[in-house]
């Protein structure tokens, strides 16, 4: 019984892992973004006038508002979602 379990334990290859560390994830980490739930009015007040403000689109109507470094999506008038840009 030793035999076979030495010689499933050779049988094996070594297992390792690697840790990537992506700087662009690490950048996007650290740029501060509105909170989902947010409104319009308290994205503009903690985050300034957006560069541009596109239409709204679709039932429920969803709009965009882009920022240097980053876009924000409404629901209505709450935050869905806000996207950091890649360049950033």
């Amino acid at each position: 019984m030793k035999y076979s379990l030495l010689a499933l334990l050779l049988a094996v290859p070594p297992v390792s892992a690697e840790v990537l560390v992506v700087d662009k994830v690490e950048q996007a980490a650290s740029v501060a973004t509105p909170r989902s739930g947010m409104t319009m009015d308290s994205v503009r007040a903690n985050f300034g006038e957006p560069q541009s403000i596109a239409d709204p689109v679709g039932d429920p109507p969803i709009t965009r508002w882009v920022y240097p470094g980053f876009s924000v999506f409404f629901e209505y008038n709450q935050v869905i979602h806000s996207v950091v840009h890649r360049d950033q």
